[in-house]
């Protein structure tokens, strides 16, 4: 058996690094990224059997219909955290506990379908949504309470791309690792 690198099944792409300058076309490729996961997602998952599904993509990580549902839970945050930031002057947002919502029934024995249908249409108004943002409301931001730190909705783009990029990414490597086609 191959030697486990947990660091690099931890993170496949590497950490979320914000450029320095967040472009026109920085922003429109993270966009695009975020508006096409769901297919993404569907082409890697669409024909894995319940086992495969139930797999960790890493000793003592999600199975991947965690990841499927914990990128819906995840992304219905950053859509209502934006609202909240265009609406709201610097708003504290909820933050959640997403290793206890992982282990709630939902995310441990539903299907994965609804959430993928899910997933469409959330992102296709998450994408609606940051492309229509001004320059001004890219600048729009709110507090994360976990360490008081202040987020730009134009950075929340970058991150949520690499995010769902991020678990993408435990998905392929999982299926590269155990050879599934």
């Amino acid at each position: 058996m191959k030697e486990l690198d947990l660091e690099k099944l931890k993170y496949p792409i590497g950490k979320f690094i914000a450029p320095e300058i967040f472009s026109a076309e920085y922003l429109s490729e993270k966009i695009k990224e975020i508006e096409t996961l769901p297919e993404r997602l569907v082409k890697e998952t669409i024909h894995l059997t319940e086992e495969q599904l139930d797999t960790p993509y890493r000793p003592e990580g999600w199975t991947v219909r965690q990841v499927i549902h914990h990128c819906a839970e995840s992304h219905m945050h950053c859509f209502i955290r934006i609202k909240w930031a265009l609406t709201e002057n610097n708003p504290v947002i909820k933050a959640y506990d997403e290793v206890l919502w992982s282990e709630l029934n939902d995310s441990l024995t539903m299907p994965i379908q609804p959430t993928l249908e899910l997933l469409k249409g959330l992102h296709f108004r998450l994408g609606y949504l940051m492309k229509n943002l001004s320059e001004s409301d890219l600048e729009k931001t709110f507090i994360h309470p976990s360490d008081n730190s202040e987020n730009k909705l134009k950075k929340i783009i970058g991150m949520y791309a690499w995010h769902g990029n991020h678990h993408l990414a435990h998905i392929t490597a999982l299926k590269n690792y155990k050879n599934w086609r």
